[in-house]
């Protein structure tokens, strides 16, 4: 009876003294305690740390395993030549009429100047029989790219000295330092010895044309100028003709040793020791060997010039001028960029023409970069370069000196291009310092510059130093630009000598983001060039992040001098 009282009250209809009487229930909506933002923004951050991560991951990979050394295989073919090489990729594909899917590996066979490529794409379909020879060598060479064969003889004279692949490589140990040594003074006389004498040539050359501007043909001065210019052309030609023999005598005593490698396919090719980089047994290599031949292909990269159309060698002259460029670029930007913030906040009275010009800073930060570079190349090359050279250098004339793109004009190019970036973070940076520091410096008797150099600044230098981190994150991988104003593919002569005056800004420089473009887009092989692209695109990051450390290093510590202001 009892549950069949309480079941009547639930059916009974509810008057509105009951609903007057029941306690109403608080209910609180999804939205109104932000828990969507809170996931929608906690995984947007997710997502942007995910792809970061990812292309790091990705870059540093592909980057880092770029120079071990692979095993080399011996793919024999029905009714084709054999391929020698290491397999760089793998896929598989559906062949046509075929239901199932094949496998095909790329091989890096090298060989060039015999077989006209660098890879070879093989089937699992076309392979009679698979191997890895063990005295099948990896050859580095200076020119070419890698050469992959079995040796027969190391020749001394044409006379086979060793014939054993064991006494080969015993013997290429024992010779190749030296070979190497004469190939390196060789190339130091054609660079620096010949450059000398050019260069003085040159000169003579230069001064000849000043006396010729200056006095005209007619004159004593330009006969007196000609009569030395002649005795001294003659001085330098016996130069060159003695540095001539010995640049001769240096490739004859390398040409006597030579290395005889037989292809996969049974052709012999002698390749002379000074020319090899690198030689190695790819299949007996051990782990502690493997490990020597990375790190050696390491120093090779980060200290040696380019070869082979900037696929192989090293990148030395793109991280001097990277590094060059970008530390130009910040000395010219941040002290310009500073001096207009404060004026634009310290001393500009608000009004229409003050709010218009920091329109036009926060417009030219969105201004495409290239733009930039046209600019940099009208303005910088061709009005004040070329100034330049008709007033200082009009002896050199046609050929310009500062008429055309260099290390100065570029990085005045992207201090244009980074000017926005430190003027706003500058501005953002004074205007946290708090009002009443400025009041009590003009209590105590300061002046205004007084109050901003000994008051503000050192407040807000870590805000500045933060503008100048973005610029340095930005101006560093920017490579349109460039293309106008001073990158070039190949600029072995560092802007830095020991060949007076020393520093030389108006010189053509590479840099590495440029580098990466030409690798990926202008070479001959992509194939090749893209275990490169993905090795200088991990150096670029390396570089672009030790520069930001050590400015936030800088912060930091000022940071920490200032800790009361408002950053």
């Amino acid at each position: 009876m009892k549950a069949t009282a309480t079941l009547l009250e639930r059916k009974r209809p509810q008057t509105a003294a009951t609903r007057r009487h029941r306690t109403p229930r608080r209910t609180t909506s999804l939205p109104a305690q932000g828990e969507p933002m809170q996931w929608l923004t906690g995984g947007a951050l997710v997502l942007a740390v995910a792809m970061i991560a990812g292309l790091l991951a990705l870059v540093i990979a592909q980057g880092g395993a770029t120079f071990w050394p692979h095993e080399v295989v011996l793919l024999e073919r029905q009714g084709g030549a054999p391929a020698l090489g290491e397999v760089e990729a793998e896929e598989t594909y559906v062949p046509e009429g075929a239901r199932e899917p094949l496998r095909r590996r790329m091989v890096r066979t090298g060989n060039f100047e015999l077989t006209g490529t660098h890879y070879q794409w093989v089937s699992d379909a076309e392979i009679q029989r698979e191997s890895l020879p063990g005295w099948a060598l990896v050859a580095e060479r200076m020119s070419w790219g890698r050469f992959y064969g079995f040796p027969r003889a190391l020749l001394v004279d044409g006379t086979p000295r060793a014939t054993e692949p064991a006494a080969v490589l015993e013997q290429y140990a024992a010779e190749h330092p030296a070979a190497r040594e004469r190939f390196e003074r060789r190339r130091e006389l054609e660079t620096d010895a010949i450059g000398e004498v050019n260069r003085e040539l040159e000169a003579e050359r230069l001064a000849l044309r000043g006396v010729e501007l200056e006095s005209g043909r007619d004159s004593p001065a330009w006969n007196e100028a000609q009569q030395r210019f002649a005795g001294r052309s003659v001085e330098l030609e016996q130069r060159f003709e003695a540095i001539g023999k010995d640049i001769a005598a240096l490739n004859a005593e390398n040409q006597r040793y030579q290395i005889v490698f037989e292809t996969a396919d049974g052709v012999e090719k002698p390749i002379p020791l000074a020319e090899i980089v690198r030689l190695y047994p790819a299949n007996r290599l051990s782990t502690a060997a493997k490990l020597g031949v990375y790190l050696s292909r390491w120093k090779e990269f980060l200290l040696d010039v380019p070869r082979e159309a900037n696929s192989e060698g090293g990148v030395f002259p793109a991280i001097f001028g990277t590094v060059a460029m970008t530390l130009i670029m910040s000395v010219l930007v941040v002290p310009f960029g500073v001096l207009a913030a404060l004026y634009l906040r310290e001393y500009a009275k608000a009004g229409v023409l003050v709010s218009i010009v920091r329109i036009c800073v926060n417009n030219l930060a969105g201004v495409p970069s290239i733009v930039f570079g046209v600019f940099g190349l009208g303005f910088f090359c061709y009005i004040v370069g070329a100034t330049l050279d008709e007033l200082l250098f009009r002896e050199r004339l046609p050929s310009p000196t500062y008429g055309k793109g260099g290390l100065l004009w570029a990085s005045l190019t992207l201090a244009l291009l980074t000017l926005p970036v430190v003027i706003v973070a500058t501005e953002e940076a004074l205007s946290t310092v708090p009002g009443s520091m400025r009041e009590g410096s003009y209590a105590c008797g300061a002046t205004k510059w007084q109050t901003i150099r000994r008051i503000v600044l050192p407040r807000a230098m870590p805000g500045i130093m933060t503008g100048m981190i973005l610029a340095v994150a930005r101006g560093a991988g920017e490579v349109a630009p460039l293309m106008l104003v001073g990158a070039v593919k190949l600029a072995p002569e560092l802007p830095i000598d020991g060949v007076a005056p020393f520093v030389h800004p108006e010189r053509s420089f590479m840099h590495l983001g440029f580098h990466i473009y030409d690798l990926g887009f202008q070479s001959q092989n992509s194939e090749a060039a893209k275990p490169m692209v993905y090795t200088t695109t991990l150096l670029l990051i390396g570089i672009v992040v030790l520069l930001n450390v050590a400015a936030i290093s800088v912060r930091g510590r000022l940071r920490r001098r200032f800790a009361h202001a408002h950053i």
